[in-house]
């Protein structure tokens, strides 16, 4: 497997004299509240009511965040704006600690009705590996390196 799209340690790139750092991933969903519950089966601490809000935000570890708007927040700023159609826009990935681990999140999100796009398997580089969908049709990886 290739690591060319990896960053050289310590590399810093500017643009006019400035050094935009990546701080946040947003997902644009058609149901919040059933965004929220797929990403809290998962683990993320989502507060409580966090559904009435039309924009939520977590802290993710290592400083990150993963923010949630609705469609219709982003019409009020895009009115032009339209759902993408087609293929995955967004993909993310977490780590488990286990290869068995991967298989249970995976048996967990499908039994709770998330629809399955990979079951899990034992992949070329090392890692048991699943992709399962939130309720936007995103990709979610589950993964554990196998060993």
């Amino acid at each position: 497997m290739s690591v060319s799209y990896k960053t050289r340690a310590g590399a810093r790139h500017t643009v006019g004299g400035m050094t935009p750092r990546m701080d946040a991933i947003g997902i644009v969903t058609a149901d919040l509240a059933a965004s929220l519950t797929f990403y809290r089966r998962l683990g993320l601490d989502i507060p409580a009511g966090a559904e009435s809000a039309p924009h939520v935000e977590v802290a993710l570890p290592g400083g990150q965040r993963l923010l949630w708007d609705t469609e219709d927040v982003i019409r009020s700023f895009d009115p032009g704006w339209t759902a993408p159609a087609g293929g995955d826009r967004l993909s993310l990935a977490f780590l488990c600690d286990s290869p068995a681990e991967v298989d249970a999140v995976y048996d967990d999100l499908t039994g709770a009705g998330y629809r399955g796009h990979l079951k899990p398997w034992d992949t070329v580089w090392g890692q048991r590996y699943a992709t399962v969908l939130d309720p936007d049709g995103c990709s979610v990886s589950l993964f554990a390196a196998n060993g």
